[in-house]
């Protein structure tokens, strides 16, 4: 049985930035077919490899701008690299920049952001209550996301994505937001994660 967690092998992630300003879905047909767009090249990663090994914790430095997050998202498949692929062993939930529907509400989005999670309607009833205890946001449950501050997404995605123990952990500055109290409490959990094995 492997001892690997994750597997990344010569991973490069390119965009294609285009250097016109383009304001509508109209404009950029009409722009693409007289070939009036032009776009630059960016390479945000570039032949990227290592192993993280079961139970392992890593951390990925780097200044703004170096790729970091991108990493991030190619590892958890948001993004589907341009070269190179990952491998995975085992469930993983990734806590990144969080994706929730601002016109649905708090409840919404727990079954939304769980779904793409992996996790069935059965399993969410199962654990909605236990989500919204320790999210701390009982009483905004019915309230579009639009309408919550940075901190309140932040415990609500924390909520829902920690409700399982997954076996790889993805976190990207995920705990910089929210108040100290619930810091606190959000690494306590993370801790608790940590010493059941869990790769982070």
């Amino acid at each position: 049985m492997s001892k690997t967690a994750i597997e990344v092998d010569n991973v490069s992630m390119k965009f294609n930035l285009s250097r016109e300003k383009v304001d509508s879905l109209k404009d950029y047909i009409f722009k693409t077919i007289k070939r009036e767009i032009q776009y630059n090249e960016f390479w945000a990663l570039k032949n990227v490899s290592f192993s993280v090994e079961k139970g392992d914790r890593v951390g990925i430095l780097g200044l703004n701008g170096a790729g970091k997050s991108t990493l991030l998202k190619v590892i958890s498949g948001v993004f589907k690299p341009t070269e190179g692929h990952v491998d995975k062993h085992g469930k993983m939930v990734p806590l990144l920049e969080l994706g929730f529907d601002p016109q649905y509400t708090g409840k919404e989005n727990i079954y939304l952001y769980g779904a793409m999670l992996g996790y069935t309607k059965k399993f969410i009833d199962s654990k909605y209550d236990e989500i919204v205890e320790f999210s701390e946001l009982q009483k905004f449950m019915d309230v579009p996301v639009k309408n919550y501050s940075s901190g309140m997404k932040s415990r609500l995605g924390f909520s829902i994505a920690t409700v399982v123990e997954p076996k790889i952990l993805i976190l990207d500055e995920v705990l910089s937001v929210g108040d100290a109290k619930f810091r606190k409490k959000s690494e306590k959990k993370i801790m608790s994660m940590f010493d059941s094995g869990v790769t982070v």
